[in-house]
């Protein structure tokens, strides 16, 4: 992750240009992914642009200039430049097939260009939600925003997150190995809920998530895991739940900076916890402090914010408006408000995420 230089008038037309061209690649990465093109590429091979539209069912012309684009900004290949335009030959180069491709790599990066087109595609409303005319939570974003959203955090969830993070905290292996009882607030599409039962086959999770489409989808993920008899997945809310002491593990993945009211959640999951039981969340790996100029974590995460989780959080009112640049400062407030005595981070690599585990005292 880099950070940029200082503001400077002479470099901002360059950066703005810099900018722009992203943003245009960006939506084509997300077009090509929603039409399938990607896929077709690599599972077919090499392809014309009539190749191409006649495996994907799309018109050529548009095969065309996308396959162009995608060419001259450095996403695929061509074999050869000096062919006619409608005999030229694309490929995808194999280095780039794990960030466009492969849904379970961890490079894999289309999801997120859906969300930021998706994102983008919303400034008008988030126009009105600015000038205070109306709100705009992720149920009013759709299911484009649902399904990339919980994409982007597939990877993490079915790997590194039970083979690298959890292992990592003292003792939960150990617990989870023996049948713990876990709790996974905001579990969305059920991926982390899954993860776990599969890393950990005599645990049991119960995930819970406000959003009834995410929490149907979660369910048959379950089910097509071979999970469902372990892993139940409902809209309770759990700050009423009523299974106080019953976890080993209570978890928010990614979840807290967009809540309304985090602290009655954070004191919702410490009565879950069982006395000794461990409960963890994991969030953005923002800094420390507020910096200008700011590290390409902390730029990426005040973007969402600003297009999507500081609206979604203000949607419900009365709201903490934390937004997604939550600091650990601030989480360690919200900890103790809610009734925990400190908050230590994970001494994990989590690349863009930050792991805490909250201390009961």
């Amino acid at each position: 992750m880099t950070t940029p230089a200082g503001p400077g008038p002479a470099d901002l037309p360059d950066r703005l240009l810099a900018a722009l061209l992203g943003a245009q690649e960006v939506a084509a990465v997300a077009l090509g992914a929603r039409l399938g093109w990607y896929g077709c590429l690599a599972e077919a091979g090499p392809a014309t642009a009539a190749e191409l539209a006649g495996r994907s069912g799309t018109d050529a012309r548009y095969a065309r200039e996308w396959l162009e684009h995608q060419a001259v900004s450095g996403y695929l290949a061509v074999d050869d430049v000096s062919a006619a335009p409608d005999d030229r030959r694309y490929h995808l180069p194999a280095a780039h097939r794990g960030v466009l491709v492969d849904e379970l790599d961890p490079a894999h990066m289309t999801p997120l260009a859906t969300l930021t087109a998706t994102l983008v595609g919303a400034v008008p409303e988030l126009t009105e939600v600015y000038r205070g005319r109306r709100t705009l939570s992720w149920a009013d974003l759709g299911d484009d925003v649902r399904e990339a959203q919980a994409a982007a955090n597939r990877p993490l969830f079915l790997g590194a997150l039970v083979d690298e993070l959890l292992p990592a905290v003292p003792g939960l292996d150990a617990a989870l190995t023996a049948g713990g009882r876990v709790a996974d607030v905001g579990c969305g599409y059920g991926w982390s809920s899954i993860g776990i039962a599969r890393r950990w086959p005599a645990a049991r999770v119960d995930g819970f998530d406000v959003d009834g489409p995410s929490v149907e989808r979660a369910r048959a993920h379950a089910a097509d895991a071979g999970v469902a008899q372990r892993v139940t997945v409902s809209t309770d809310d759990v700050r009423r739940l009523g299974r106080d002491g019953e976890y080993d593990l209570v978890t928010a993945f990614e979840c807290v900076h967009d809540l309304a009211d985090p602290v009655a959640v954070l004191a919702a999951m410490r009565r879950l916890s069982r006395p000794g039981g461990v409960v963890l969340v994991l969030d953005e790996a923002v800094a420390e402090e507020f910096t200008v100029p700011g590290s390409d974590i902390d730029r990426l995460m005040y973007g969402y914010s600003v297009l999507c989780c500081l609206p979604d959080g203000r949607s419900s009112e009365p709201s903490a408006a934390t937004g997604t640049v939550l600091r650990p400062a601030t989480l360690r407030a919200y900890a103790r408000q809610a009734g925990f005595a400190d908050v230590e981070v994970v001494p994990v690599d989590a690349g863009f995420f930050r792991l805490y585990r909250l201390v009961t005292g």
